[in-house]
């Protein structure tokens, strides 16, 4: 049958690197953002980004292949796509591929880790620098200004005037959160080298009447008192069944009265088997941190339970998440 899968698509699977490297390559080099608006020859390119006439010749042309630049007349631009997401400064600028790039020495390392059973030695997200940092921050708030409007609207908000939203890294949700009904008032609780980030992105959107930062680790420190609803946004794919049974709980002790607790992550099917985001995320888990995975609902709804949430109902989103929102 011609729609069989047969060995090229094995070959495209162990291929398909090299469209990543490729891609990578040119934004750390910083490709995109030197075409900008222009139309260069490969050796303006080359001498605007330091590197060597040849090697970007060859570049440019795989990018053209991949559609994200045009070649004239042995000239080199943009394409729209690229243009709109990969030239900094722009509203759609992909900056956090910068992340992306760390995640590709993180996952080289994935043959040891499979073997050894333990992730490459790395510092945590407490320790690490601005260079790490910056980008990981900056993939985390483009990916959740694409998705937080979908979130907080499938979201009964109608009782609910003050959030948390629990390592909220650029304070991206709370932002939505802080649009979506008047009078609504959030906190972002995240780690004291995250937080000057998040202060600023709240800045660039002038929302820090609305929006406050608290610096502090959630395993460990309070979370405070008196909220309506808690957000748990990627969060709890990082930790284990024992830390994320235990945050719960102190979510629970952190909500007023009828408060909620809403979960975002990526789910498992019950056996484990799929879907490809969330299983090829748990494999994301295992090179990056010491003891974080991707969950099943049931196991998820356990932990629930167990904090004294008895009412959960589910959601999926159009981007591969769900939501499981916990009342009491």
């Amino acid at each position: 049958m011609p729609n069989e899968p047969s060995a090229k698509t094995i070959q495209d699977i162990a291929s398909g690197f090299q469209r990543s490297r490729a891609l990578l390559t040119a934004f750390e080099l910083g490709v995109f953002t030197t075409l900008n608006d222009q139309r260069l020859t490969s050796a303006e390119v080359a001498e605007a980004v330091a590197a060597s006439p040849r090697y970007v010749d060859r570049l440019l042309n795989a990018l053209v292949a991949l559609g994200l630049v045009e070649k004239a007349h042995e000239r080199f631009a943009n394409t729209g796509l690229a243009a709109a997401h990969l030239v900094k400064g722009r509203p759609g600028y992909m900056g956090g591929l910068g992340h992306t790039a760390h995640l590709w020495e993180t996952w080289s390392h994935l043959t040891e880790v499979v073997r050894d059973g333990q992730p490459a030695a790395r510092p945590a997200v407490n320790d690490r620098g601005d260079d790490w940092l910056r980008p990981f921050i900056a993939a985390m708030h483009w990916r959740s200004a694409q998705t937080a409007p979908e979130v907080v609207g499938a979201l009964d908000l109608a009782e609910v005037s003050r959030v948390i939203d629990v390592g909220g890294g650029s304070g991206a949700y709370a932002m939505a959160f802080a649009r979506a009904r008047a009078g609504t008032s959030a906190v972002v609780f995240d780690l004291p080298n995250v937080v000057p980030l998040t202060r600023a992105y709240i800045r660039e959107q002038s929302l820090s009447a609305q929006v406050e930062v608290v610096a502090g680790d959630y395993l460990r420190d309070s979370l405070g008192e008196g909220f309506d609803l808690a957000l748990l946004s990627m969060v709890i794919h990082s930790h284990s069944p024992g830390e994320n049974g235990a945050l719960l709980a102190k979510v629970a002790r952190a909500l007023a009265p009828g408060g909620q607790v809403v979960i975002q992550d990526f789910l498992m099917a019950e056996d484990r088997s799929g879907p490809l985001q969330p299983a090829l995320f748990a494999l994301n888990m295992l090179v990056g941190t010491e003891r974080g995975d991707t969950y099943t609902e049931t196991e998820v709804r356990g932990w629930l339970g167990e904090a004294g949430f008895t009412s959960v109902t589910r959601t999926d989103t159009t981007f591969g998440s769900s939501l499981l929102v916990g009342r009491p």
